[in-house]
């Protein structure tokens, strides 16, 4: 049985909670990412995602100077990296999540995807995570 450890990304990308929007989207742009962890030096404070630069900021002319913190997801679900995948697809997909930090105590030491679930993990735990991520909410 695989496990999050297994097919976790551990290059992650990261932004100091003092970090303005243009300098993550910028990151982003130079990695090319969708998403970096908002971090106060090994503490997890929020994941920012391109689609939050977009939606939360762009969108209603909000300053690119502004802080991360305002924009970024905070509580973020994590999952520790000895999870189950077939478990991490389930959480996912009743949580409607498509990225979630992976954790060893309180260190953050990857991320995994829906796409590393669609692709790395087996076929039967990936389909499942992907459809139930993809279903629209009612």
């Amino acid at each position: 049985m695989a496990i999050l450890r297994d097919i976790m990304t551990q290059d992650l990308s990261t932004v100091d909670s003092g970090a303005t929007l243009k300098e993550a989207a910028s990151l982003m742009r130079e990695q090319d990412i969708g998403n970096v962890l908002v971090m106060d030096g090994q503490t997890l404070r929020g994941i920012l995602t391109d689609r939050d630069i977009v939606v939360r900021a762009v969108a209603y002319g909000h300053d690119l100077g502004s802080p991360v913190t305002d924009y970024a997801t905070g509580d973020v679900l994590t999952l520790d990296a000895g999870t189950a995948v077939e478990e991490a697809a389930r959480t996912m997909s009743d949580r409607q999540v498509r990225r979630v930090p992976v954790t060893e105590g309180d260190r953050v030491v990857g991320i995994v995807s829906l796409a590393d679930l669609a692709v790395r993990a087996s076929s039967e735990e990936g389909a499942a995570a992907l459809e139930g991520i993809s279903q629209p909410t009612v």
